[in-house]
């Protein structure tokens, strides 16, 4: 009896202490609440930034504390996962569009159809919250969208006589593909393709030649086509490393910043990127190189590419989803989201944030990445259940050896429909 009476009253002081068990936020004896906000943000002005805003956050509101909560872009997918699963989620979920879906249709994310102002809902346009729509809901809300660009040596261009692209006046990947063998020679290439995970970059970047890859049904079951649109990126990146000898064949392998010393060493004369790699150019690049921001190459569809967004979420067992939506309105006004945008080098989802003049200067090509929000769409790949699976199992190899020139572009289509498909119709039945 005496056991039961302790337990009883160690519950009922754990109610009173807002003690919950769980890892989201709780409330004190004083009625203060406590949210706890995972940030992934890594790069060292980024993480200044949000903990400014988290402090800015506290001093304004005395009976709603954020706690700023360090997470890691390696392992949140796995952590987030583990927390859920052990109750131990953070109130507020900072993660990638392209990550929630699994989360969203576990019932581990809250919907925040009815969570977030009139404002916040207005000022993101409808493309970008179909990132994170999945079903009936919308489980995040996008702020920071990457699109990808081109790094050029602007010094090996102008010498070369070559037209500089414009986000007005682009390249077709024709025209691209016939710049890079213009560039090329002597032991140089016209650009390295830094494809250690090929499959984003491709499904993104084949948007623009109107590629979609996965079609939905009118069952609503999603299976994987290989038709002529999405064959323009792959065939191009092929033909310059294998045919054309324009493209490095050893950067096939590597990751972006990988690349960096070959291009300052004048090894490439361009470098796809994602818009955030210009932070690093901007602090490793030699005194006096000379390099510029370019769009994309363009195809049937202009310079649409994909995206997945930057996201804030609310864990669904969050006791205070009210007060954790507030703290997102504040953190995404846009004025902050300007600063989020800048701190990381990348742009604000935002329609008022993109007006700022600081995200329209010419320098280290803010204007150029600026001049690109409004051709970014979601992901190909966004929605897809068993797209993780797929990636790994069927596209990433496959792309690989078909970049490399190991096979061709029969046999990709066979396995990435063929081998997808199965993968696919085992998380739709």
């Amino acid at each position: 009896m005496r056991v039961r009476c302790t337990a009883a009253l160690l519950a009922v002081l754990l109610l009173l202490t807002g003690c919950s068990g769980d890892g989201g936020g709780g409330e004190s004896r004083d009625g203060r609440i406590t949210l706890r906000f995972q940030s992934l943000a890594w790069q060292q002005e980024s993480v200044e930034v949000n903990k400014e805003l988290v402090a800015e956050w506290n001093a304004a509101h005395p009976d709603v504390r954020v706690e700023y909560v360090q997470g890691s872009w390696d392992s949140v997918h796995d952590q987030l996962l583990t927390s859920f699963e052990g109750g131990e989620a953070p109130d507020i979920i900072h993660d990638a569009s392209d990550d929630l879906a699994d989360f969203a249709y576990g019932g581990y994310l809250a919907d925040l159809t009815e969570l977030l102002p009139r404002r916040l809902k207005a000022d993101i346009p409808q493309r970008t919250w179909d990132t994170v729509t999945f079903g009936d809901g919308v489980y995040g809300v996008p702020f920071l969208q990457e699109p990808r660009v081109l790094i050029a040596n602007a010094t090996w261009l102008r010498e070369a006589g070559v037209r500089v692209p414009t986000p007005g006046d682009p390249w077709t990947w024709a025209e691209f593909r016939a710049v890079t063998r213009q560039l090329s020679g002597d032991g140089k290439y016209g650009v390295a393709w830094p494809l250690k995970e090929p499959v984003s970059a491709t499904l993104n970047l084949s948007l623009s030649a109107g590629g979609r890859l996965f079609h939905r049904g009118a069952d609503g079951k999603v299976t994987v086509r290989f038709e002529e649109a999405d064959a323009v990126l792959p065939r191009t990146v092929h033909d310059q490393v294998t045919t054309d000898r324009s493209a490095s064949p050893t950067t096939l392998g590597s990751g972006g910043s990988d690349t960096l010393p070959g291009f300052f060493g004048g090894r490439y004369a361009m470098v796809p990127l994602g818009f955030s790699y210009r932070q690093q150019i901007v602090q490793q690049a030699p005194e006096g190189f000379d390099w510029q921001v370019l769009p994309a190459p363009a195809g049937a569809d202009g310079l649409a590419q994909g995206v997945s967004p930057q996201t804030l979420s609310i864990a669904e067992d969050s006791p205070h989803k009210k007060e954790a939506a507030a703290f997102v309105d504040f953190l995404l006004r846009p004025e902050n989201m300007v600063r989020l945008a800048l701190g990381d080098w990348m742009l604000p989802t935002g329609t008022e944030a993109l007006k700022d003049p600081a995200l329209h200067t010419a320098e280290h090509g803010w204007a150029t990445g600026t001049a690109l929000a409004a051709h970014l769409r979601s992901a190909p790949a966004q929605a897809v259940r068993g797209y993780p699976e797929w990636k790994d199992k069927v596209a990433t190899p496959a792309f690989q050896e078909y970049y490399s020139g190991a096979i061709g572009l029969e046999e990709l289509r066979d396995r990435l429909e063929e081998d997808g498909n199965l993968v696919l119709a085992r998380y739709q039945r």
